[in-house]
């Protein structure tokens, strides 16, 4: 296995209200210039509130937390319990001020450390051949 490594948030998910943003570090406000002439964003954060053992020990999860869907592997679900507390949500960007992405919606709690964020480029990679399972 290779060896760990450390990931430091570059923002935190804010919450008040109705208004929703990620609140990014000082330090790294230089890389934001160019990210409004975008319209989403890519978040990733982390999945502070389930960072124990035993949630990363959980590697099947009943995808949708419904019992009626088949035990399904976490690679295969965008369960919150994996063996790298990695979520990922695309948002909308409602608008920018200083350090401030206010969003539409982001699936993470208020104060949730946020990793990284990604400007979104919509693929123009033929999807005909998609494939879901019936609980998707």
């Amino acid at each position: 296995m290779p060896p760990s490594f450390e990931i430091k948030p570059i923002g935190f998910v804010r919450r008040s209200d109705d208004t929703l943003w990620i609140e990014i570090d000082a330090s790294f406000l230089p890389a934001m210039a160019g990210l409004e002439d975008f319209s989403h964003i890519q978040v990733l954060f982390w999945f502070d509130q389930n960072d124990h053992a035993e949630g990363r020990s959980v590697l099947k999860v009943h995808p949708c937390r419904n019992e009626q869907n088949p035990l399904t592997g976490v690679f295969a679900t965008h369960s919150p319990l994996r063996p790298n507390l990695i979520g990922s949500s695309l948002c909308r960007i409602a608008s920018i001020d200083a350090n401030r992405i206010y969003i539409d919606r982001i699936d993470a709690f208020d104060a949730t450390p946020v990793i990284d964020i990604k400007c979104f480029i919509p693929t123009s990679r033929d999807l005909t051949n998609l494939r879901l399972p019936d609980w998707a």
